[in-house]
């Protein structure tokens, strides 16, 4: 265990960057994330809390081109099997302009682009237990990507390729995938946002009664 003293490199108020921290999808190819920089965003994700201070959650960080090419065609194809599982979409078929999905295919076609992919573990074969200490993680990962200006989105993947991740990348069957963060700079604005009133989606005492501020 070490002690790690807050860096100023993150001294963007937690105000600022909860309340500008979007998904975002379109990350620019051209703009790299450096090694630094990722130390620091994964500094970050160790400080966040966990079960019993378990400390799960495990951070697989993909920088080689052809590596990330490669995931990028996996995660294509997982990201077109989900569509087709919940609407009978077929592949690359045009998605309606409606659709909430629309941004997430452009992610599904430019993945193979990104300057960064983080994936996210855990030891053991358990997701339902070792979730709850992993996702704090990766939202103190996505923070401090915000605080540093670069972009990221929590996605995940199909059972389908799991297999083909775990070959292409060397991981061990032993451990329980999470979540995938690809990280660049913003090909467009951070925040504001524009989200449900907590008025909406809060309860207060008991189911269904509404908090003081509605």
């Amino acid at each position: 265990m070490i002690h790690l003293d807050p860096p100023a490199e993150l001294a963007m108020p937690l105000a600022d960057a909860m309340f500008t921290q979007r998904a975002i999808r379109r990350l620019d190819p051209d703009r790299p994330v450096t090694d630094a920089e990722l130390k620091l965003v994964l500094d970050a994700a160790s400080k966040a809390p966990s079960g019993a201070n378990t400390q799960p959650a495990r951070f697989l960080v993909i920088r080689d081109r052809a590596r990330i090419e490669a995931f990028g065609r996996l995660y294509h194809e997982a990201w077109w099997v989900k569509r087709a599982d919940e609407l009978g979409w077929t592949v690359d078929q045009e998605v309606p302009a409606d659709s909430p999905y629309r941004m997430a295919a452009l992610l599904a076609a430019k993945m193979h682009q990104a300057p960064v992919v983080i994936l996210a573990f855990a030891p053991g074969r358990r997701p339902e237990v070792t979730a709850s200490s992993v996702f704090p993680a990766c939202q103190n990962l996505m923070l401090a990507a915000r605080a540093l200006g670069i972009g990221s989105v929590l996605t995940t993947l199909h059972p389908s390729v799991m297999e083909r991740v775990h070959a292409l990348l060397g991981v061990p069957d032993d451990v329980t995938f999470h979540a995938c963060i690809p990280l660049g700079r913003p090909r467009g604005n951070f925040g504001p946002t524009r989200r449900r009133p907590s008025a909406e989606t809060t309860s207060w005492d008991t189911w269904g009664s509404p908090p003081p501020w509605s």
